[in-house]
């Protein structure tokens, strides 16, 4: 369903000085894009993948295919079983990729493809890869049995200030590759649980010059720390997102409790349902949108929340990014990587049952 992305200005003050501070430490690094040793590496760190653990990758035939040599190469140094790569082109399938494992999966239904893949530890699902794919979403289904862990190293995200997708081109390619490369994993984690702590039992209010004003708890709901972690080793996965693993990294996730959600959200004017909408306030009790109020567009708005049905009126999360290195850039600003960055809050409507909350559909 539809994500909202709003500056925060109390939260980006607060994080600036940790913004400057790591912009500054890694002025010297400048690889080139791109530099599929570096990353190729720092996969495998982030990883860090244990003796006998079972890995398999998923992608899309195309740019990354040099970093997939890689891969395939180191796994197997690490200790750790490379079992093949499927590619989700069934008209372009490198034959290199087609291990006897990836033979075997071949014809499976989305059932019996994730019963075949249960035994997997690691799942890697590399730039291109989408969850309508049929291997993504059979791994995520394994994921939903409480079994492995999945990378989701997407090279993608990129939005301007209305929250329109922008394309990955070759600038913004060196700048994910440099976030990636550059981040300080360890403080990112630390600044992610002392802020869980600091909203557990706490109302969280978010208010906006634009005229957002709303507020909610998160009660004992998990907080998905998106810390770069992909570990076995790391703390107890309690969702299906805990279990996917976003590299570059940032974000906090939570669904709050969803009674508690009262006030109002203002959009940026942006496109719903194919049309042009303006000055959209949406005003939300106990979770569900109560009013639509906007001057351009508002059946487009109406149109866009019923197709999702019930969850479409229903708030679904909150995130927040912490990540200096993908904070919005003061000069020609866009939004990196999801909203990821220091600074950045994100919410959104529709179905957040893989965040352990209560809506379901759409």
């Amino acid at each position: 369903m539809r994500n909202i992305l709003a500056s925060n200005f109390m939260f980006f003050i607060l994080l600036c000085f940790l913004s400057c501070h790591n912009k500054e430490e890694s002025k010297d690094k400048n690889n080139s894009f791109p530099d599929w040793e570096a990353i190729a590496n720092k996969l495998l760190e982030r990883s860090d993948l244990v003796e006998g653990e079972k890995v398999v990758l998923v992608a899309k035939p195309g740019d990354f295919d040099p970093l997939i040599e890689l891969l395939v190469k180191k796994i197997p140094k690490t200790g750790a079983i490379y079992l093949g790569t499927f590619s989700v082109n069934p008209n372009k399938i490198p034959r290199e990729w087609e291990t006897d494992f990836i033979k075997q999966a071949r014809g499976k239904n989305k059932e019996d493809l994730t019963d075949y893949l249960m035994q997997v530890d690691l799942g890697i699902m590399m730039p291109g890869t989408i969850p309508t794919d049929l291997e993504y979403a059979s791994m995520q289904d394994v994921l939903r049995k409480d079994k492995g862990r999945a990378i989701h190293f997407h090279w993608s995200g990129a939005y301007n200030l209305s929250g329109e997708a922008i394309e990955i081109d070759n600038i913004k390619s060196e700048y994910y590759q440099k976030v990636f490369l550059d981040t300080d994993y360890i403080k990112l984690g630390k600044i992610q649980r002392s802020f869980e702590s600091a909203i557990r039992n706490n109302w969280v209010s978010i208010t906006t010059p634009r005229g957002t004003n709303i507020k909610f708890k998160i009660g004992n709901r998990p907080v998905t720390k998106q810390d770069g972690n992909a570990s076995s080793k790391r703390e107890l996965q309690l969702n299906l997102i805990d279990r996917e693993i976003e590299l570059p990294s940032g974000a906090i996730r939570v669904a709050p409790i969803e009674e508690t959600v009262e006030g109002t959200i203002a959009f940026p004017n942006s496109i719903w349902n194919g049309e042009k909408v303006e000055d959209l306030m949406l005003t939300f009790n106990a979770g569900k949108v109560i009013k639509i109020e906007c001057t351009i567009g508002k059946d487009a708005v109406k149109a866009e929340l019923d197709s999702a049905g019930e969850a479409g009126y229903s708030f679904r999360e909150f995130a927040l990014g912490f990540n200096p290195l993908l904070a919005i850039p003061k000069k020609n600003p866009w939004i990196p990587y999801y909203g990821y960055g220091a600074g950045v809050v994100r919410l959104s409507l529709g179905d957040n049952s893989e965040l352990g909350g209560n809506v379901k559909g759409g």
